[in-house]
């Protein structure tokens, strides 16, 4: 496996793909990143084309561990390197990465992959091979989908530890918006009102809830505006609906006082992910079952655990 992109989802990928047993390689665009990662032992040069030629020779599968901003100009060299290679990546979006796909890189056997899994922090001393254990793993299953790669990626999604969700492109992004992008905006405001008042009183009160609430709100700017961005549509969608039911709970606070709409919505919601967090094992036919038949796994909210 050729990891592009050593940072904290790509390093977790080596990690955990080399505690598989899995011969791996990767790059970073940083010689400081690259020679941390060396120094722990694994195979990461800055050297792209040489990674790739690797990949050809080894028929491995490439994985694109590299923020979107960056995506084109990778994408550019496996076209020129690795042109016909098995392709996914790690991407927090993927009608995206696989309109640059069809765009710089189209001959390439390319398969969506998002692990849902990360932390605050960012970096090859911030991965770890646990990251992915028990994480649900989006593999895209849109029309077309290549399924011997994605038998590829749910195979490694596996070796880390993950559970497979499949789901179409489009209707992924959707979903994301909802419960990975829209709580990072969310957590950039709750963090923007508790340190806005005239003196630090409330920052110094602050305990649990709000240390929670704001937690991704530690993600470097950079990345937060490459992932929100980058989802731009079905993002406001979601931001829309936020706007709609902050501001029928305002209207209910200032009229009457009462908030039991908001919080017994949100506790019933929470209480359904607590319960989402439980999925349905399926087995499928590997290579047979239809792209059809695996988004709607994905739509039962099930998780695909092996091959049947």
């Amino acid at each position: 496996m050729c990891v592009i992109g050593a940072g904290l989802i790509g390093g977790s990928l080596m990690r955990a793909a080399d505690k598989a047993g899995r011969a791996v390689w990767g790059t970073s665009a940083s010689e400081e990143t690259a020679a941390e990662a060396r120094a722990d032992g694994f195979d990461v040069g800055t050297d792209t084309d040489a990674a790739l030629r690797r990949a050809v020779e080894a028929d491995a599968l490439v994985v694109l561990a590299v923020p979107l901003p960056a995506l084109d100009g990778v994408l550019r060299r496996v076209d020129a390197v690795a042109p016909t290679c098995r392709l996914t990546d790690a991407v927090s979006v993927k009608v995206a990465v696989a309109d640059a796909v069809a765009r710089f890189a189209p001959r390439a056997r390319y398969v969506g992959g998002h692990p849902m899994a990360g932390t605050a922090e960012s970096g090859w001393g911030a991965g770890n091979a646990g990251l992915f254990v028990d994480a649900a793993w989006v593999a895209a299953a849109d029309d077309g989908t290549d399924l011997d790669v994605w038998a590829d990626v749910a195979e490694l999604a596996w070796s880390c530890g993950s559970r497979v969700v499949p789901a179409a492109s489009d209707e992924h992004d959707l979903a994301v918006a909802r419960v990975s992008h829209l709580p990072h905006l969310l957590a950039a405001v709750l963090a923007a009102v508790g340190a806005g008042g005239d003196d630090d009183l409330p920052l110094a009160l602050a305990a649990s809830s709000f240390a929670d609430g704001t937690r991704v709100a530690g993600t470097r700017p950079e990345l937060v505006l490459a992932m929100c961005e980058g989802n731009r549509d079905a993002l406001l969608a979601a931001v829309d609906d936020a706007l709609g039911r902050l501001g029928a709970m305002r209207g209910a606070l200032a009229s009457t006082g009462g908030l039991a709409a908001t919080v017994r919505a949100g506790h019933e919601g929470r209480l359904r992910w607590a319960a989402a967090r439980d999925p349905q094992p399926v087995r499928v036919r590997r290579g047979r079952t239809t792209p059809t038949e695996l988004r709607e796994i994905g739509r039962r909210g099930d998780a695909v655990v092996g091959w049947a």
